[in-house]
């Protein structure tokens, strides 16, 4: 997979126009195992999450079939919208960032906020939001049984699991939406290396 977007950096690297990082994903791990609270997942994004994306497939359908058959093999990315983003909560957990709350908050215990981007890509407004809830507040939300919330590390930049509130899944994932696990970085050269 390629990152096509700043939303999770630091961790992965990507913008319209440079070489984004290129990303090899562990498709086998969770078959045996669930998703939790830190990993770097690729996923498929749910039903409405979609705002302007295209398919990059060909027109000409001789084309297609060789990308389909390309994707089948793994040496070309699915046809689907996929997003990669850190698991913050999990299924039954309560996720929040309110007013006078550290930082983002899982059943009361802030998360880990080591990776996100640090100075924020952009300035939050502190009407209604925070720098330590990394753009406007939210929550709570009770995360539904075999969901995920999810956010990017760029968290000024990332529209994530906080801009879907309003759906009836209220932002969650589904796991079923779950591709892999995001494991390492094998483009450019100069970023090669585990994905934390």
């Amino acid at each position: 997979y390629q990152i096509p977007s700043e939303s999770m950096e630091p961790t992965l690297v990507g913008c319209e126009g440079c070489t984004g990082d290129r990303i090899v994903v562990d498709k086998l791990s969770y078959r045996f195992s669930e998703p939790k609270q830190g990993d770097v997942v690729v996923f498929a994004a749910p039903e409405g999450w979609e705002d302007g994306w295209t398919s990059g497939r060909s027109a000409n359908p001789v084309i297609r079939v060789g990308q389909d058959g390309l994707s089948a093999v793994g040496l070309l990315a699915p046809d689907e919208y996929t997003l990669v983003k850190r698991v913050i909560a999990t299924g039954g957990q309560t996720v929040q960032c309110l007013e006078g709350d550290a930082g983002v908050m899982v059943d009361g215990t802030q998360v880990d906020s080591s990776f996100t981007l640090n100075p924020p890509a952009y300035t939050v407004d502190p009407r209604s939001g925070s720098e330590a809830c990394g753009g406007p507040y939210f929550g709570p939300v009770t995360v539904p049984d075999d969901a995920l919330w999810m956010m990017g590390d760029n968290r000024t930049n990332s529209k994530d699991s906080r801009y879907h509130q309003d759906a009836p899944d209220r932002g969650s994932v589904p796991v079923d939406n779950v591709v892999g696990k995001a494991r390492f970085k094998v483009w450019p050269l100069s970023r090669i290396g585990g994905v934390s």
